[in-house]
């Protein structure tokens, strides 16, 4: 079993091989965790979005739902979850974002989006490799126009999830540095990742 730490505002990857679990634990509670997944064998097939949606029949994920690639083929499974509901159409905050989102002094601070391009470097994987995420514990309310509402996390501090790998996989995370919006509770805090064997 392999357990880390991961800072407030950090980034953390990993390879998960086939069967095996990954454990993510809001330590503290209301921390989005954003998260991309990639096929380790070949990393062109990666999570999609759209495939996994199609395949839940809806846009939030919670125990059960089979996180697919743009092959249509799964990549992981959540096997247990404790929040119940986690987000696939927010996306990433990056610089460009905050900048539109909440004025231009925003665009120094630190991003998701900068956390996925340093980490995913270490496997070879650049700004064209970046695709939508998933946020992990985010509360993305969606209206009946369309428009999305980043409101107060319905985590608190110890719930987790567990994945299980259906292939080998990277595993790309940004331990979300968000300050502008309540999706950290405006104050980023650790979070936990345990990889287990497979059971």
């Amino acid at each position: 079993m392999t357990h880390v730490t991961v800072p407030a505002r950090a980034a953390w990857s990993a390879v998960v091989r086939t069967g095996e679990t990954l454990t993510v634990t809001d330590l503290h509670g209301n921390q989005a965790v954003d998260f991309l997944v990639y096929d380790a064998g070949d990393t062109s097939v990666r999570y999609s979005a759209p495939d996994t949606v199609q395949a839940q029949g809806g846009i939030f994920l919670t125990t059960g739902s089979v996180l697919m690639s743009n092959e249509h083929t799964p990549l992981m499974t959540v096997t247990e979850d404790e929040v119940g509901r986690h987000d696939t159409v927010g996306g990433a905050c990056s610089k460009e974002s905050n900048t539109l989102r909440y004025g231009h002094h925003t665009w120094s601070q630190h991003a998701c989006v900068d956390n996925f391009l340093a980490e995913g470097a270490r496997h070879g994987l650049g700004k064209r490799d970046l695709v939508s995420n998933i946020n992990w514990y985010m509360n993305v309310l969606v209206e009946k126009d369309g428009s999305l509402g980043i409101v107060d996390g319905i985590s608190a501090p110890g719930l987790r999830l567990t994945l299980r790998a259906e292939c080998d996989v990277i595993v790309l995370v940004s331990n979300c540095p968000q300050i502008n919006n309540p999706c950290n509770g405006f104050e980023p805090t650790a979070v936990a990742m345990t990889i287990g064997a497979p059971a």
